[in-house]
């Protein structure tokens, strides 16, 4: 037979550990949800970005930028082409005082669309492989063109250009030639 002095310790064991499988399912729970909250957040930020992917923040393209200031990492104030109105977005989405686009940064502009000059286009397709969007077709040999609509005016393009014929245009400009 067993003894009360016996049966007293193994429930309270028991029960330790009952509290201990609630506390951990708990805590399992509550992770996910701010894991979940965290993504939510990021998100959210991210959608109020320019998408043009140009690192001009210094972040290799928006989402890693909205992380980062989901995060607590980085400042609301790092991308010029979304300039003062996108920090407000910024600002106003996560309850925090509007502040001017970082110095060290380039200035805002209006956006913009790269425009190859066909004729002057010698099919080398570095642009291609640097336009982070896909914007640009062509073929190796063969005149390159833009997809305007797919154009976010990174301005990745016109760095490794051998011939310099990227203009960057207005986007109504493009679309009307």
């Amino acid at each position: 037979m067993i003894s009360a002095s016996t049966i007293q310790p193994l429930l309270a064991a028991l029960l330790l550990c009952l509290l201990a499988i609630i506390a951990a399912s708990l805590l399992h729970h509550l992770s996910r949800k701010l894991v979940s909250d965290d993504s939510d957040l990021v998100d959210r930020i991210d959608a109020l970005l320019p998408q043009t992917q140009c690192a001009q923040c210094e972040y290799p393209g928006c989402r890693p930028y909205a992380e980062a200031i989901a995060a607590g990492t980085a400042e609301i104030n790092r991308c010029p082409p979304g300039g003062p109105a996108g920090i407000e977005a910024l600002a106003t989405l996560l309850g925090r005082e509007v502040i001017p686009l970082d110095s060290s940064l380039q200035e805002h502009k209006p956006a913009l669309a790269a425009l190859i000059r066909e004729d002057e286009c010698i099919g080398c397709t570095l642009c291609i492989h640097a336009c982070p969007v896909d914007a640009i077709v062509g073929a190796s040999r063969q005149m390159h063109t833009v997809i305007a609509s797919h154009c976010t005016g990174c301005e990745l393009c016109l760095p490794p250009c051998p011939v310099d014929c990227i203009d960057l245009v207005n986007p109504l400009q493009q679309s009307a030639t």
